[in-house]
């Protein structure tokens, strides 16, 4: 499976490019929205700020990509 998220990808970009992303984030219960550091989180260093599964986060991520129509 290819991964649509490049490995680079801020949560910032990720939410500021899709929308539907920040509904994501918050039933994960993350605090991202807002937070100052999210401009250089990657999907790897918040699932492992929050202790979340990133394998399922990134699935998550990319649903909402999909959805929302833009990467």
């Amino acid at each position: 499976m290819k991964r649509k998220l490049n490995d680079d990808a801020t949560m910032d970009g990720i939410m500021r490019e899709t929308p539907a992303a920040v509904r994501v984030v918050l039933q994960h219960r993350m605090l991202c929205v807002g937070c100052p550091i999210a401009s250089f989180h990657t999907v790897s260093d918040a699932a492992r700020e929050h202790d979340l599964d990133e394998d399922q986060l990134r699935r998550d991520l990319e649903a909402a990509i999909d959805a929302g129509g833009s990467a």
